[in-house]
């Protein structure tokens, strides 16, 4: 479980990028984070890791207080969160195999991660979760190699192999094709559904939003204003969220051949909500 209590960012420049920002993500729950450009969410979501130190507040991961770790226990705080980023972070010249066994640089010694020798079970696990993501075919390709859905992929699977108990991933289809972002989501979703893991998904796309996350909570200039589940994102919701807009446009067109039974009825009831 992951909590915050009264998490605050306060950049040099005087801007105030989180005010004050409580929130519980149990166990085994899916949570999107929508919000327009500058709302606080990756901000949010590196602060939970530290990539960003927050001003004040407090990060709780279960029983451990990540705000105040030294190196050495955040290092190790970190082993027990899986990040995905919008841009991948692959290193381009390493194969598919190599990037993913790269989740295990936490657990390994310096001169095994160096020359890249790790554990068979670590080899083991990778090859397992390659085959989980469909990518059991490209193990030894090049990351430079892949299109930008099989990189996101390979992010998946590496973020995975920390068996991690909070996923945090930041824009996961921010640089994907519609047809490639619900498959993204959809994997996503499974497997946090699968290994009962805890994910925050910071995400510009208030329909997969609403189709592949249980929880859906709303940032404006570093506030919630709203939490809930994605039945309450009325076009009054969204408009407080992001603004006068006509919402019916959140319903894209969507190629019904790509969609399961339960997503096209999902997306069917959607699009009555909002007409």
């Amino acid at each position: 479980m992951l909590r915050l209590e009264n998490l605050q960012k306060q950049y040099k420049t005087g801007d105030r990028a989180l005010k004050g920002i409580d929130l519980v993500v149990p166990k085994g729950q899916v949570m999107a984070l929508i919000g327009p450009s500058g709302a606080g969410k990756s901000t949010l979501i590196r602060c939970v890791n530290r990539l960003v130190d927050p001003t004040s507040g407090h990060v709780y991961l279960n029983d451990m207080d990540i705000t105040h770790l030294g190196y050495r226990g955040l290092r190790v705080a970190r082993r027990r969160m899986g990040m995905i980023f919008q841009e991948y972070a692959l290193v381009e010249r390493l194969t598919v195999m190599e990037n993913v066994l790269s989740g295990r640089l936490g657990y390994v010694g310096f001169w095994r991660s160096y020359f890249r020798k790790f554990p068979q079970s670590d080899i083991n696990e990778a090859f397992r979760l390659l085959e989980r993501v469909g990518l059991d075919n490209m193990v030894d390709k090049r990351a430079d190699e892949l299109s930008g859905g099989q990189r996101q992929r390979v992010g998946i699977a590496r973020a995975l192999i920390q068996n991690p108990e909070l996923l945090l991933v930041d824009e996961p289809t921010a640089s994907l094709d519609p047809k490639t972002s619900r498959q993204i989501m959809r994997l996503i979703s499974e497997l946090c559904q699968e290994r009962q893991l805890a994910a925050i998904i910071n995400i510009h796309d208030v329909l997969l939003a609403e189709m592949f996350a249980k929880r859906i909570v709303g940032l404006k200039s570093g506030e919630i204003v709203y939490d809930g589940p994605p039945d309450g994102l009325s076009p009054e919701v969204l408009t407080t969220i992001y603004g006068e807009e006509d919402w019916t446009a959140t319903i894209d067109h969507v190629d019904e051949e790509d969609l399961t039974e339960e997503e096209r009825r999902e997306r069917e009831r959607l699009m009555k909500k909002s007409s």
